[in-house]
């Protein structure tokens, strides 16, 4: 079962997170005021070209970096446009 999980992250592109990502994390909580880990996560999202973050920490339907939030815990009634 594990294996089988590992096997399915192959087709996944890995981030690496150096001195440039960090500092753009940085700046990006300071400007969208969300947490440093927040940033991370989006920044490291727009560098693999994802265009949707699901998440439940940000605002769904919020577009930071060219990256749409979304919450994948909401009803499709309860969703932002």
């Amino acid at each position: 079962m594990a294996k089988s999980i590992l096997v399915s992250f192959e087709n996944m592109e890995v981030v690496r997170i150096d001195p440039h990502l960090i500092g753009q994390a940085i700046d990006t909580s300071i400007l969208s005021r969300i947490s440093f880990w927040d940033s991370l996560v989006v920044v490291a999202a727009e560098s693999a070209k994802c265009e949707v973050v699901y998440t439940e920490d940000l605002n769904p339907g919020q577009i930071i970096r060219g990256v749409r939030i979304e919450n994948p815990l909401l009803s499709d009634s309860n969703r932002s446009p």
